[in-house]
């Protein structure tokens, strides 16, 4: 695999390095620092959406960042809901639920590759990932500001994700198992 830096990758590879920063401003748990985790939280899921669409635009898309821009994703994911749940922030056993449901979509994606098949994002796992992503974002805020409690409507947002993560599971395994009985690809 030849190394490609070029932007996307670039700003796939400042995701990954800004999750230690995340975890370590995170945990100085201040409100202060509570608004520097969260921007820069914002910063690494701009940035996720970000490197996708360049390299999609301007025909960047290169191996390296196929296999670094979903591990960049879940490590940002996993390390976030770890250090929540270590700050008595999420209950693990909803974090337990969307990683598995992350690691189990992975062994799927994998088994579909060894015959073919991509099996592409589909809209109820981008809603799962919008909706955890901003969950993830509110709770590691945890200030209440402009009369808002930001920390409840986390709270909210991420059951209202652990459903669309239980859900968009369920959808891809049925349309990959129903589509692959009849010997076409999974949509």
């Amino acid at each position: 695999m030849k190394l490609e830096l070029n932007i996307a990758n670039q700003l796939t590879i400042v995701r990954v390095v800004a999750i230690p920063i995340y975890l370590l401003v995170l945990y100085i748990n201040k409100d202060w620092s509570n608004v520097a985790a969260t921007i820069i939280f914002i910063f690494a899921g701009v940035s996720d959406f970000l490197d996708g669409y360049i390299a999609r635009k301007y025909n960047m898309v290169t191996d390296l960042g196929k296999i670094l821009d979903p591990i960049a994703d879940k490590i940002l994911v996993a390390a976030a809901l770890i250090a929540l749940i270590d700050l008595d922030r999420l209950y693990w056993w909803i974090a337990v639920i969307m990683l598995a449901r992350d690691f189990s979509m992975e062994a799927l994606r994998n088994l579909a590759a060894s015959k073919g098949i991509i099996i592409a994002a589909g809209i109820w796992g981008k809603l799962k990932t919008g909706f955890q992503m901003v969950a993830i974002g509110m709770l590691s805020f945890k200030n209440v500001w402009l009369g808002i409690n930001w920390f409840l409507l986390g709270e909210i947002l991420m059951y209202i994700a652990l459903v669309l993560s239980i859900y968009s599971a369920f959808v891809y395994y049925r349309d990959y198992f129903k589509n692959e009985n009849k010997g076409e690809p999974a949509q």
